[in-house]
């Protein structure tokens, strides 16, 4: 049997992100989002998603310096850590359904563990460290390049049916709006998501 999670990072990035994730879910497509929470629409985020009690919702971590990981102590990036999970409570009332981090850092050797550690003390499951399948295919840029028919109707069609096995998969995704308040390079692709 096969499961499908479709989970939209960067929830409280923006309005229009949030607006976009908001709108995914509300069509039937995206059943997970991941929330940062240290962000000038994080709290709009968890307010908008007291309408959808339906939408898991989860903890991106997003840490301060990502390039320089190596220099920050275990116990630095554990209250990190720590501090990102109090303030999800402060926010959503509860604790996160799954652990994941902006630009996937939890992956670098110097953060894995740490993670890890973390995940497995509040019993969350972390990304690609979980009986979850992570499949990250369903992305509008490679090589720096804008390549919209990647993330087509068309193409999910296609990767649903040759690529995600049985089990439980989460696809990862990115959807959302280019408005006045976002400063990503992920704009157009965001909107065709």
């Amino acid at each position: 049997m096969k499961y499908l999670i479709v989970n939209a990072d960067d929830f409280g990035a923006s309005r229009g992100i949030n607006r976009g994730i908001l709108e995914a879910h509300r069509r039937g497509i995206l059943t997970s989002t991941s929330l940062l929470v240290n962000r000038a629409c994080s709290e709009e985020a968890a307010a908008l998603s007291q309408d959808t009690p339906e939408l898991s919702i989860g903890l991106h971590v997003h840490l301060r310096d990502e390039r320089g990981l190596q220099a920050i102590p275990p116990s630095e990036l554990q209250e990190d850590l720590r501090t990102q999970l109090q303030r999800f409570q402060e926010l959503m009332g509860r604790l996160p359904t799954h652990v994941d981090s902006h630009h996937n850092v939890h992956r670098r050797p110097e953060a894995l563990p740490e993670f890890i550690l973390f995940a497995r003390r509040y019993g969350l499951p972390l990304r690609e460290h979980s009986p979850v399948r992570y499949f990250s295919k369903f992305y509008g840029q490679w090589g720096g390049q804008t390549h919209l028919e990647q993330i087509s109707a068309e193409n999910l069609a296609r990767m649903l049916e040759t690529e995600i096995g049985a089990g439980i998969t989460e696809l990862s995704c990115h959807p959302g709006y280019a408005e006045q308040d976002y400063a990503g390079s992920y704009a157009v692709e965001r909107e065709a998501e």
